[in-house]
């Protein structure tokens, strides 16, 4: 007679079923959905894009190897995640940042925020913008200091210039629209990236083709960006003019870092929260504090502080909005 079959049950934790999809294959993704932003910073600010974004990435791997072969664990600069904190950081950054910014910003993005507490998935803020966080208010001056786009590669006598945003805070939309001549102009200068700014802020149809990556993908979800540009939206025609319900909620959206942040920095999954439901609140959260402080604040940008702001209510917002187990029954009061 046949031997009967015998069949082996291999237990093991949790998840039992694994997808395809790895840490490293996702953050190089959304390092390649960074790729059209970055070029067309290069296209607007020539070589200083390069070496600004460049030694901000460097300098995030190094620290990152360094501090890890320091203490003897594991390297993890393959998956791609001190990378894209290096490359975030240089986008956020202006084209005339002197060499020690970018390593100082990494320093702080890198060891600080992300290593000291645990490493990647452990962190409460998200690396990039800490490090531009402490570089605004170490030094203000050099972290608002905007060259004119030139569209030249290259350009030996770089102007300085403000963004359309720090026009609109400290002159009003008439001077705007003197110094563009016309709305059209002025959407079209946002569209494209021919603004000053910060190196990867300036371009919205670079950005929003990596972001359609990302969507197209399953990286991220609607939720938080949609959520986060359309309450921008909304705060910025009723309150963002003369009067009630008179405000331009197109300038808002294209200018500054909004897309740049919505997309690429508020959908961080670590410092973010997970589920759906509080999502939305997260990104409604992010809108109603980047208006605040654009229309009240002492910056003509917010997008930086809300992100970080919003990060530390991630976990309660999570917690409000769980949903309940499968199969749990509530215990009825007496």
């Amino acid at each position: 007679m046949a031997e009967a079959k015998t069949h082996e049950l291999v237990v093991s934790v949790s998840p039992h079923i694994r997808g395809k999809e790895t840490v490293g294959r996702i953050m190089w993704t959304v390092n390649l959905s960074l790729l059209p932003a970055f070029i067309m910073s290069v296209y607007y600010f020539g070589p200083r894009a390069v070496y600004v974004t460049g030694l901000c990435i460097v300098a995030s791997v190094l620290f990152e190897h360094a501090f890890q072969v320091s203490l003897k664990k594991k390297t993890t600069i393959g998956d791609g995640s001190a990378f894209l904190t290096g490359l975030l950081l240089g986008l956020n950054l202006p084209a005339s940042s002197p060499f020690f910014i970018p390593i100082i910003g990494s320093f702080i993005a890198i060891v600080i925020t992300k290593l000291l507490f645990g490493g990647l998935g452990y962190n409460i803020f998200n690396p990039a913008l800490i490090g531009r966080a402490f570089l605004l208010i170490s030094f203000p001056k050099l972290l608002t200091t905007w060259t004119e786009p030139t569209a030249k590669f290259i350009d030996m006598d770089a102007k300085t210039t403000a963004t359309p945003l720090g026009i609109l805070k400290e002159e009003g939309l008439v001077r705007l629209m003197e110094v563009f001549g016309s709305k059209t102009e002025l959407y079209k200068s946002l569209f494209m990236g021919s603004t000053a700014g910060s190196l990867g802020e300036t371009s919205a149809i670079a950005l929003l083709i990596g972001a359609a990556l990302l969507l197209a993908r399953g990286y991220i979800t609607w939720h938080i960006p949609v959520s986060y540009v359309a309450t921008v939206g909304a705060l910025a025609w009723v309150f963002g003019g003369e009067g009630l319900f008179t405000g331009d909620p197109l300038i808002h959206i294209l200018s500054g870092s909004l897309i740049l942040g919505a997309f690429f920095m508020a959908t961080d999954y670590v410092s973010g929260p997970t589920v759906r439901k509080g999502q939305l609140i997260y990104g409604i959260g992010c809108g109603a504090i980047t208006m605040l402080i654009r229309l009240k604040g002492g910056f003509p940008e917010g997008v930086m502080f809300a992100i970080l702001l919003m990060n530390c209510f991630a976990p309660l917002i999570d917690r409000a909005v769980k949903p309940d187990l499968f199969g749990a029954v509530k215990e009825q009061k007496k």
